[in-house]
C-alpha cells in the first residue's frame, strides 16, 4: 500500500524535528523505524531530508509510506463485501453475523480478512490485516480495518484512549429495572476455558458498558449500547451478569432458541479520522434476522 502524506508546518512545530513532530501527529516508534527503511520517506521542497532535520514554519513536509507485503496467513478469497466507507486510510465494512473477522483452525479461508485480502489483490494492492475494533464471529456491524501502518497505529491509539466510540443494539431476556444505567464490573478468563469470559472482581479487568433501553415487548428489551471499554464478550457477559443475557447467545444464554446468534449488532462508530483528524460517524441498520425477532 503506498500512501503519500502532506502537512503544513505551523508556527506551533517550528523548530521540531521531522520525528517529533511525527510522533506529535500520532505515529509511533514503529511507525518511524519502519518508514525510515522505505523509500524516499520524507521529502521537503522535493529533496529527502534526515528525520532529525528541524522543520520551518510555512514548510510542507511530504511523508512517504510504501508498504509492499501482504498478511502471509490470509489467503485471498472472493467474497461480497458490504463496503460502508472507503478512502486511503481506512475502510468500514458493515459485517454479517457468521463471519469471522480473521481466519483460525477451522475458519482459515472464510473470514472477513480473507475477503479483503481478495478485494486488494484485485487492485493489484499489498494488504495487511489491521482491524481496530474487532467482531465476534457471530455480532453483526461496523467494523473498521486501517490501510497502513500509520492509520493503524493511531486508531488502535484513539481505541484504547476511548477516542472510539461505539454504540450496539442487543436484544436481551427481560425487562430491565433501571431503564438507562451504567454496568460496572471487571471481567476475566473463566479458568478452565480459553473463549468464556466471567465477571471476577478478584483478578478481572475493568470493564464498563452504559445502556438505554429502547423497547420492551413479550419479554425481551432492545437495547443501546455504548462501551467505555472494549473487553472480550464485554456485553455478552455483563447482560448475563445483570440478569438479562442477550437472545440467541449460545454461550452466555444456551437456552435461547428465538435466534441462531447472539442478538448483538455493532450499530454505530464514531471517531475521528486518523489522518485528516476529520469527525465521521457510521451507522448500520439493525439487521433483518434481530428485526424478526418477537420483539
Amino acid at each position: 500500500m503506498n500512501r503519500i502524506l502532506e502537512y503544513k508546518i505551523n508556527q506551533e512545530y517550528s523548530g521540531y524535528t521531522i520525528e517529533k513532530y511525527l510522533k506529535a501527529q500520532g505515529y509511533s516508534s514503529a511507525n518511524i523505524t519502519a518508514i525510515k527503511k522505505m523509500p524516499n520517506n520524507v521529502v521537503i521542497d522535493g529533496e529527502w531530508v534526515h528525520m532529525n532535520r528541524s522543520l520551518v514554519a510555512g514548510e510542507v513536509l511530504t511523508v512517504n509510506i510504501s508498504e509492499d507485503s501482504s498478511s502471509e496467513k490470509i489467503p485471498p478469497v472472493k467474497m461480497d463485501l458490504d463496503i460502508v466507507y472507503e478512502d486511503e486510510d481506512i475502510i468500514v465494512i458493515n459485517k454479517p453475523a457468521g463471519l469471522p473477522i480473521h481466519p483460525s483452525l477451522n475458519h482459515y479461508q472464510d473470514s472477513l480478512a480473507n475477503g479483503l485480502a481478495y478485494y486488494f489483490e484485485s487492485q493489484n494492492k499489498p494488504f495487511i490485516f489491521r482491524c481496530a475494533n474487532r467482531l465476534d464471529k457471530n455480532t453483526s456491524g461496523l467494523t473498521v480495518i486501517a490501510k497502513h501502518l500509520v492509520s493503524g497505529n493511531i486508531l488502535s491509539t484513539m481505541v484504547k484512549n476511548r477516542e472510539f466510540h461505539r454504540e450496539y443494539y442487543a436484544i436481551v431476556e427481560g425487562y430491565l429495572e433501571s431503564k438507562a444505567g451504567t454496568i460496572d464490573a471487571p471481567i476475566g478468563r473463566v479458568a478452565d476455558s480459553i473463549i468464556t469470559r466471567q465477571v471476577d472482581f478478584e483478578s478481572g479487568e475493568r470493564a464498563i458498558t452504559h445502556y438505554k433501553v429502547l423497547e420492551e415487548k413479550n419479554g425481551l428489551s432492545l437495547v443501546s449500547i455504548h462501551l467505555e471499554t472494549g473487553r472480550t464478550h464485554q456485553i455478552r457477559v455483563h447482560f448475563k451478569y445483570i440478569g438479562h443475557p442477550l437472545v440467541g447467545d449460545h454461550l452466555y444464554n444456551p437456552e435461547s432458541s428465538l435466534m441462531s446468534r447472539q442478538a448483538l449488532h455493532s450499530h454505530e462508530i464514531q471517531f475521528n479520522h486518523p489522518i485528516t483528524k476529520e469527525p465521521l460517524l457510521f451507522q448500520a441498520d439493525i439487521p433483518l434476522d434481530m428485526q424478526k425477532c418477537p420483539l
